[in-house]
């Protein structure tokens, strides 16, 4: 798969036909040291309950019968009522299609659901040596809030994580 360049993937509702594709994509995240805090991917079960059904999707590779190249999901940022268009989101793209533009076109398809939603702000963490996803994130009109310093430890070490939001110029 390196080096062609298929023709768009599709970006469609993540469903639970997905489920080892985007389990095997967030492993390769988590193996990089640089994409979360996490250790392991949960389990299917845990990770549809704690993300937003609407707002879960996947890029699919149709020349590649419907390989599965990158996911965006989002979890609400607290169950009180007035962050009720505040949530979090993670975006995964596997190893292989990295560079292809997947993240950026995952990216403007959450952006545009939550904000169909009603959803105002879309925020994350980013480790500072995860240079890539600051830049697909500033790209897409994140901006960055502030330095978390020494949030957690992650393998021994102290981490720093960057906060980053979007805030939707459509909703008022």
């Amino acid at each position: 798969m390196t080096g062609v360049r298929s023709p768009r993937p599709d970006l469609v509702p993540m469903t639970d036909d997905h489920a080892p594709a985007v389990l095997d994509i967030y492993r390769h995240g988590i193996a990089t040291g640089d994409a979360t805090f996490e250790t392991a991917p949960p389990s299917w079960a845990r990770f549809t309950a704690t993300r937003m059904p609407e707002q879960r999707w996947v890029a699919l590779d149709h020349a590649a019968a419907d390989r599965v190249l990158g996911w965006v999901a989002c979890t609400p940022v607290s169950d009180r009522c007035v962050y009720a268009g505040v949530v979090e989101h993670s975006v995964y793209v596997h190893p292989d299609a990295r560079g292809r533009g997947i993240g950026r076109l995952l990216l403007h398809r959450l952006i545009d659901s939550t904000e169909q939603a009603g959803i105002w702000t879309i925020q994350s963490g980013v480790f500072p040596e995860n240079t890539a996803s600051l830049a697909l994130h500033h790209t897409c009109g994140f901006r960055t809030i502030g330095v978390r310093e020494r949030l957690g430890r992650h393998h021994d070490r102290w981490r720093d994580v960057i906060l980053i939001e979007r805030r939707s110029p459509a909703i008022t």
